[in-house]
C-alpha cells in the first residue's frame, strides 16, 4: 500500500457559512450550576478543577455539527455542548473553558503530557486507545463513511477504493481500519478532515474517509458539491477522554452523561448543534469498564 503524507491548506475562511448549520446558541449545553469544590473528595480532580473554577478542553475545530472554530475564535458544535455540559456539573461555565484544538493524533499525547484536562473531539473508544488513556461514555455512536465527489459513480462502497487515492488523517481510527483491511487503497494522510476537501476537489483524491456524521457536515457546508456512498461500515463509539487511571473523573462524568440523557440536556445539546442536519439518535449505553 502506497501511503504519502501530504501537507494540504486548510480553507477555514469558510467556517464563518456554517455557523447556522452549528447551532445559534453556543451555550445551549450549559446549564447554571453552584457547585463547591467542597462537594468532591479531596484530592480528587473534580475537586481540583472546581477549586479552581477553570478546565482546559480539547476538541476539534475544523469539524462542523461536532467542533469548528466560530469567526469568535470559540469552537461551536455538539462536541462542545457536551463538553460544557461536564464543566457546568464542576461549576466551571464558559468563561472558565480554555478550548484546546487536538487532532487525531495529538488527542493521547496531549491527555498524557496535562495538556488539556479531558478530550471531547469524535473520539472513538477502542481498546488500542485504552492502553494509553481512558474513555468515559460513549455519549455517541458514529460509523465509518466515504465522501466523494456529487459526480462521482465510480465509488459505492469501500471495495471499490482499491487503486484509488484516500484522504483521510493520522492518527484515526478511519485510516488504520483503511490500513487492516483495505490495504489497497492508496492513502493520502493529513492532520485535519478539512485538509482533503480541495484536494477532493480538485481531483487530487478519489474520496475522503471518516464517520458518517463528520462528513456529513462537510456536505452542509458544501451543498450540491459532495456526497456519502455506501453505508457505514463501522461502528465509532465517541467517548470522553481522561488521563490514564483517573476512575474517579472517568465515574465522574459518565454519571453525568448518563444524567444528562434522561433530563434533555443531551437532546438539548443536540439539537441546538448536530441535530439541525441530522436525524435524532437514541441515546447509547454508557460502558463502565
Amino acid at each position: 500500500m502506497r501511503m504519502r503524507y501530504t501537507a494540504f491548506t486548510a480553507l477555514m475562511a469558510s467556517a464563518a457559512l456554517v455557523l447556522a448549520a452549528c447551532g445559534g446558541d453556543d451555550d445551549a449545553g450549559e446549564q447554571d450550576a453552584d457547585v463547591e469544590a467542597s462537594e468532591f473528595e479531596e484530592g480528587t480532580t473534580m475537586a481540583q478543577l472546581a477549586e479552581a473554577g477553570e478546565i482546559t478542553i480539547g476538541t476539534k475545530f475544523d469539524q462542523p455539527l461536532f467542533g469548528l472554530q466560530a469567526p469568535s475564535g470559540e469552537p461551536v458544535g455538539f462536541d462542545v455542548e457536551i463538553a460544557k455540559i461536564i464543566a457546568s456539573e464542576l461549576g466551571i461555565g464558559s468563561d472558565g473553558i480554555e478550548w484546546r484544538e487536538t487532532t487525531s493524533a495529538n488527542r493521547e499525547e496531549f491527555l498524557k503530557g496535562g495538556q488539556v484536562d479531558m478530550v471531547v473531539a469524535t473520539y472513538t473508544i477502542n481498546d488500542e486507545r485504552k492502553q494509553e488513556v481512558d474513555f468515559a461514555g460513549p455519549y455517541y455512536n458514529a460509523g465509518q463513511s466515504i465522501l466523494v465527489l456529487e459526480e462521482n459513480d465510480e465509488i459505492s462502497g469501500p471495495e471499490d477504493l482499491a487503486g484509488k487515492d484516500v484522504c483521510t488523517v493520522e492518527g484515526s481510527t478511519p485510516a488504520q481500519n483503511m490500513r487492516d483491511n483495505y490495504p489497497e487503497a492508496n492513502l493520502d494522510l493529513t492532520d485535519t478532515y478539512s485538509n482533503c476537501l480541495e484536494p477532493l476537489r480538485q481531483g487530487q483524491v478519489d474520496a475522503l474517509t471518516t464517520d458518517n456524521v463528520i462528513l456529513s457536515g462537510f456536505i452542509d457546508q458544501n451543498p450540491d458539491e459532495f456526497k456519502l456512498v455506501g453505508e457505514p461500515f463501522t461502528e465509532e463509539p465517541y467517548g470522553v477522554g481522561v488521563p490514564k487511571g483517573d476512575d474517579e473523573f472517568r465515574s465522574f462524568i459518565n454519571d453525568v452523561l448518563e444524567e444528562s440523557f434522561d433530563d434533555g440536556r443531551w437532546l438539548e445539546a443536540w439539537e441546538n448543534t448536530a441535530g439541525e442536519v441530522l436525524e435524532t439518535p437514541e441515546t447509547p449505553e454508557v460502558d463502565r469498564y
